[in-house]
């Protein structure tokens, strides 16, 4: 970006391997000795054929771009129209050439509404040929005569003047074909506005934010050359910055480019590039932030290869957290402990905004938050871990948008992220190696769920009842025995329990269920009976049994069995009573945590343990080995014998 001596790289040529040109023009425009003084590097005096064959140039010969030329030559006459369609159709870019005036107002007249016509959308590189036989070279009469058919059409991408006899720009001419498909200005500048198009501005001021490691608005001197570093593989002298710094004062009216280069002033600068036919420059900056030609984010970037196999689950990892801790320390310019709205606002500038499971969910009341109800530094991580448990991709996404880099060069965004082993044995005894759980709470209506979410992350109790007709969750941090912390996330269905406890593939994403009953409403703990009866599924999941509104007077169930009855025929721990009034409300959430780590010991247990037979397959191994051992020695005695 910086250094005005900037040649183009490889990366930057990387989506256009290949460039066909296709040279247009009338009868006599000298288009055929422009293609023979191209490949010649001299002008060919002798005659040569009206139209040349096909040639292609490799990259080492003739332009300085990484990518193929295929160049091809046509003709104007009416009856190899049907050969110039079919060519017209497969170019990437049209090199359109006149000689004299009548050619001059051809090209507005007929050449340019015939491509129209054809409904290519190629850009047309404008060329006058046989400048040695005019003198209209001077810069005004270039721009009298050039610029009025450029504003006309607006697919005309650049224009030059050449002389296949002097040999004067034909190379460059070629150079502005291939630089028009591999480098467009199109989708950069608009030259009617004089003006970079909304979408450059968009991608640019993406890049200035994630370039400015600071967050003062400024791109101070280290940072700069880390951006030249990136960007173009070599430092920027002093001279260099001086230079850059000087022209961006002189062009932004009010500028101080002594806190270093703010977003005026990097805006400013590419414009300059673009302005002077330097869009390359551009092209480089955005595809090493990996930009494509419609200036969306490559895909392959966003959405990066990442499979979690069956049953098994996504965390971030711990590079993954670093990321989003020092984002939040970042963007905490206050320094409250929480992010307002402003500072997230600024800390989503580089993303297309919130998360849409963050929108529909309500953010930030799924999470922890604090007196001012911004989200606090454990409700940020909070957040993210449950957004990459449940939909990983999304998580990768924003870490693209939000500029997370890898700690080694030969990683990808995925390194972010940590795979976790599969669920598939639940009942074997030992804790899961998972600092993500999902728990689902299910009861009857009214049973105090919502109120059990809320006292989860630390809100006030809210005596008026609130029916929860689509599923909610709420996600903390709990700290298990040891000292170990873990994230919780808590589900409630809502009017689509049914639904979700049918959906086999939910079922195989939850760690644990939570069987919650209101232990003053004597009609509660049948649903959870009705529940168990309609799904027998369930059994395939540990669970814990709650008793809530243990601040009320306890009263007798209608059912059979009554709820502490239930759970010992089923050789399970009676339910906890608890109530989202007491401070003792934790207790629940590290026993929910614990079952969830540990689910071998919240399974119902219908049946007597099975015996142990381990003695009894040892014996049995020992009693194989003995009579393989015998019968081999009664074979050797044999035969030797």
């Amino acid at each position: 970006m910086y250094s005005f001596n900037t040649s183009l790289v490889a990366d930057g040529v990387a989506l256009a391997l290949l460039v066909r040109v296709c040279v247009c023009g009338d009868e006599g425009t000298g288009k055929s000795s422009l293609i023979a003084s191209l490949v010649k590097d001299v002008f060919v005096s002798n005659k040569i054929q009206p139209v040349l064959p096909q040639i292609t140039i490799p990259p080492s010969i003739g332009t300085p771009e990484n990518v193929t030329t295929t160049i091809v030559d046509t003709s104007a006459r009416p009856q190899d129209r049907t050969t110039l369609r079919k060519e017209i159709r497969k170019s990437n870019v049209i090199l359109l050439v006149y000689s004299d005036h009548y050619s001059y107002e051809r090209v507005a007249l007929f050449w340019m509404p015939y491509f129209r016509s054809l409904g290519v959308n190629v850009p047309v590189v404008l060329c006058a040929n046989k400048c040695d036989l005019t003198d209209n070279n001077m810069p005004q009469v270039v721009d009298e005569e050039m610029l009025p058919v450029m504003n006309e059409f607006r697919e005309i991408d650049s224009c030059i003047r050449a002389s296949a006899r002097e040999h004067h720009n034909v190379n460059e001419t070629f150079f502005l074909c291939q630089k028009a498909v591999t480098h467009p200005i199109a989708p950069l500048f608009d030259y009617k506005e004089g003006n970079l198009k909304p979408a450059c501005v968009s991608a640019l001021k993406r890049i200035f934010y994630l370039c400015d490691k600071d967050q003062d608005r400024y791109l101070n001197d280290k940072e700069i050359q880390e951006f030249q570093a990136k960007c173009f593989d070599k430092p920027l002298s002093s001279e260099d910055l001086g230079n850059i710094k000087l022209s961006i004062a002189k062009s932004v009216p009010g500028s101080d480019t002594t806190k270093g280069i703010d977003m005026r002033g990097f805006l400013q600068l590419n414009k300059i590039y673009a302005e002077k036919g330097r869009h390359e420059t551009i092209w480089i900056i955005l595809r090493k932030y990996h930009y494509t030609d419609s200036l969306s984010l490559e895909d392959s970037f966003i959405h990066p290869k990442f499979d979690v196999p069956e049953f098994a689950s996504a965390e971030l990892s711990p590079a993954g957290y670093r990321f989003f801790m020092d984002l939040f320390l970042l963007f905490d310019k206050d320094n409250d402990g929480g992010l307002n709205d402003q500072e997230l606002g600024a800390l989503f500038a580089p993303t297309p905004g919130l998360p849409l499971s963050w929108v529909e969910s309500s953010f930030p009341s799924t999470t922890v938050r604090n007196e001012a109800g911004y989200i606090t530094l454990q409700g940020w991580l909070a957040q993210w871990s449950m957004t990459t448990f449940l939909e990983p991709k999304t998580t990768l996404e924003y870490l693209a948008y939000l500029g997370f880099e890898p700690p080694h060069a030969r990683e990808t965004l995925a390194s972010a992220l940590k795979v976790i082993k599969p669920r598939k044995r639940r009942r074997r005894p030992g804790r899961v190696e998972r600092n993500v759980v999902l728990c689902y709470i299910v009861g009857a209506a009214s049973a105090g769920k919502s109120s059990l979410l809320d006292a989860f992350l630390n809100r006030p109790f809210d005596g008026l009842y609130h029916p929860t007709i689509k599923p909610r969750r709420a996600v903390n941090s709990v700290e298990l025995q040891g000292g170990k912390q873990c994230y919780l996330i808590l589900e409630e269905l809502g009017e689509l329990e049914p639904a979700i406890l049918e959906n086999q593939a939910r079922l195989d994403a939850c760690d644990l269920i939570c069987y919650a009953y209101d232990s003053s409403d004597p009609d509660s703990f049948s649903h959870i009976v009705d529940l168990r009866k309609r799904h027998p599924q369930l059994d395939d999941l540990p669970s814990i049994y709650t008793a809530l509104k243990a601040d009320k007077d306890k009263t007798t169930q209608r059912s059979e069995l009554q709820p502490d009855q239930y759970t010992s025929s089923l050789m399970m721990s009676t339910p906890v009573h608890v109530s989202v009034t007491w401070n003792s409300i934790g207790e629940l959430f590290v026993a929910l945590a614990e079952a969830a780590t540990n689910p071998s010991t919240a399974f119902p247990k219908n049946d007597e343990p099975p015996p142990d037979r381990t003695s009894l397959y040892l014996a049995l191994g020992a009693m194989t080995c003995a009579a393989a051992a015998a019968f081999m020695i009664w074979r050797r005695s044999t035969n030797s014998a």
